[in-house]
């Protein structure tokens, strides 16, 4: 199926990280009706306002990156806002889409839905099959819930909703907030300032240990783009890159990209988190889809993004 380039295409939460990205390649491919609303436009906590938001601007699609996402500490140490935030967004949108008549929805979950110990690597099936890394579970359980809702308003009403299991993502558009941001832009505000300030190490959480997968955020979006033409399933489908680094040899090239000179230390004290995260992304693949940008590349235009915000926010 081929999108109509007049389509009315609402990106939920177009000023992120993930959705930022599906709006900047729908517009390069020429999408003219595009929907996008700030939190203060539209409140997706508020259910009237996300019901009157379907019945004016009448979306025929909706691309839901709306999320409340952190790394380890902010999932630590803020469960019931990770837990009912996205709760209360998905169920939101997702009811409306079927309220309001939407021909197809795509809802973005996370690799985190997986088990702690699951196989590697990880297979769509291995959901629900074994307990979650404790870390992050408030927020993969949500993002459990969101797929289930989408798997059961497709079984009862015929929709077309569709649910996609991104890998860790990075690039134009992330947060370097260390509180609160992923491994790769947290890796790269940290070298980045100690370089600035010309310290001597960069101290780095756990043991460098674990393997990560990382996904380029605009291959993502054109992941998304191709999935809503192609793909039409209550099955989830992983994207991922289909390769994975080990956080010491991540902190390695970042220390490299940055150019900074000092050493790395690594606090053994602090939570490594799942020890692998590895998609089988051999459905996506399979569909004629594949990943665009390296991971050496795509630091270096992380990194090049990282330099345009002020002050490095």
């Amino acid at each position: 199926m081929q999108l109509d380039q007049e389509a009315r295409i609402y990106v939920a939460g177009h000023r992120g990280l993930a959705g930022g990205a599906v709006w900047r390649e729908l517009q390069r491919r020429g999408f003219t009706r595009l929907l996008g609303r700030s939190r203060s436009e539209l409140d997706l906590l508020d259910a009237e306002a996300v019901q009157r938001f379907y019945a004016t601007e009448k979306p025929e699609y909706v691309v839901m990156a709306a999320a409340k996402v952190g790394g380890i500490l902010a999932n630590h140490t803020q469960p019931a806002e990770f837990i009912y935030a996205n709760l209360q967004v998905q169920s939101h949108l997702i009811h409306g889409a079927w309220r309001a008549g939407v021909k197809k929805l795509l809802f973005l979950g996370s690799s985190c839905i997986y088990p702690k110990l699951a196989p590697q690597p990880l297979k769509e099936e291995y959901l629900l099959s074994s307990a979650l890394e404790p870390t992050n579970e408030w927020y993969a359980v949500a993002k459990i819930a969101g797929i289930k809702l989408c798997q059961a308003y497709r079984r009862q009403y015929g929709c077309d909703f569709i649910s996609v299991m991104p890998t860790n993502l990075y690039g134009p558009g992330d947060h370097y907030d260390l509180q609160t941001s992923h491994v790769l832009p947290a890796l790269i505000r940290k070298f980045h300032d100690a370089k600035a300030a010309r310290a001597p190490a960069v101290t780095c959480w756990g043991t460098g240990a674990p393997y990560r997968e990382f996904l380029y955020v605009e291959d993502l979006a054109r992941a998304c783009v191709f999935l809503l033409e192609h793909y039409s399933d209550e099955r989830i489908i992983n994207v991922g890159f289909g390769r994975d680094v080990t956080i010491r040899e991540l902190a390695g090239l970042v220390k490299q990209i940055v150019g900074f000179p000092g050493e790395i230390a690594w606090d053994a004290s602090r939570p490594d988190g799942t020890p692998r995260k590895l998609l089988d992304s051999s459905r996506m693949f399979a569909l004629g889809w594949k990943p665009e940008v390296d991971l050496e590349a795509g630091v270096r235009l992380a990194y090049q993004d990282f330099l345009t915000r002020p002050a490095g926010q």
